[in-house]
């Protein structure tokens, strides 16, 4: 449930709040109400990135590994020239990784989408953790935000991001 809104996706709520200009909440602000409401736990914080943000991110860490399960027609710099990405494993740079994540030409559409792109934010966690990647991420932070800070929006300051971080690196990959 969106408040003020009925039903939908939660995606849908960030919309509504934009285009409502819903003073002090906006469409972050909307989306972590409805989410909120809907799991039953308090939501303290947002971070919305950008495309070429995402990018930027993979290619900081070196790319992402992703098994291809299917072929799947990509375009991933949007040229009109797509090509056949082959099923088999990769490690996609930031511009193939986006692609990836945002195809739906594929068997089952958009539910293989939300299975890539979750596919996609766990490799690229994976790989901070398993490349043991974080001590160099913390330290390059201030030149990193200085890179990607126009393309994110969020409530975090830079330390508590930071601090977030490290915290994440702890959690156990099974949880």
């Amino acid at each position: 449930n969106v408040p003020g809104h009925d039903y939908n996706k939660i995606n849908k709520a960030y919309w509504w709040g934009e285009v409502d200009n819903l003073p002090g909440v906006g469409g972050p602000g909307l989306a972590m109400q409805t989410v909120e409401e809907f799991l039953g736990v308090p939501i303290n914080f947002y971070a919305r990135v950008d495309f070429d943000t995402f990018v930027k991110l993979v290619d900081e860490i070196g790319g992402v590994p992703v098994t291809v399960t299917e072929r799947m027609l990509i375009d991933p710099h949007h040229t009109g020239m797509p090509f056949w990405l082959e099923p088999g494993y990769y490690v996609l740079e930031g511009t193939y990784a986006l692609e990836y994540a945002r195809s739906r030409s594929s068997a089952q559409g958009d539910i293989d989408r939300g299975s890539r792109q979750m596919e996609v934010v766990n490799a690229m966690w994976k790989r901070i953790v398993d490349n043991n990647l974080m001590p160099k991420l913390i330290s390059r932070a201030p030149q990193i935000y200085a890179e990607v800070s126009s393309g994110v929006q969020t409530n975090m300051t830079l330390g508590q991001a930071i601090q977030l971080g490290a915290l994440m690196v702890q959690i156990p990959q099974s949880n």
